[in-house]
């Protein structure tokens, strides 16, 4: 499992020109599910989340975690987490899990999310999204969870 978090002052995701999901200070976090994953996967990648000190302390320094911070999560599904680009010029995705295997993976990711200690927003599994954000530093990072994910 892949997770592509940014620090964000503000991030909203829309379908349909409505907006469906938006946080202030928080995490944007991308979520890819790949073939391999299991609900342990899920929960590794949940952990470092909620647990990475990646917010500034009064003395500037990244030393704080989401929660810490008074942020929220906004979860966003996005298989292209998983497109393999070393051959040729369109990405292959065969290592992303197909669309069912992938849904049950997300919703027990959100749920297990909603269980923590920050508010979570979402967006539309399969649907066609726009998001839009501020990152704040910036500051993106890659978790990805310690199993294999398929050769990717």
């Amino acid at each position: 499992m892949r997770a592509l978090i940014q620090r964000v002052r503000e991030a909203t995701v829309s379908v349909d020109e409505s907006t469906i999901g938006s946080i202030r200070k928080g995490l944007l976090t991308f979520v890819g599910i790949s073939r391999v994953d299991t609900t342990l996967d899920a929960d590794y990648v949940l952990g470092k989340l909620l647990g990475l000190r990646i917010f500034r302390d009064d003395d500037g320094k990244m030393n704080r975690n989401v929660e810490e911070a008074g942020g929220s999560l906004l979860i966003v599904s996005q298989f292209t987490l998983y497109a393999d680009c070393r051959k040729g010029r369109r990405p292959s995705f065969d290592n992303a899990a197909p669309p069912q295997q992938a849904l049950a993976l997300y919703n027990y990711f959100v749920e297990s999310a909603r269980r923590g200690p920050v508010s979570v927003e979402t967006g539309v599994f399969q649907a066609d999204m726009q998001v839009h954000l501020i990152n704040d530093g910036p500051v993106t990072i890659l978790i990805e969870s310690e199993r294999p994910s398929g050769g990717a």
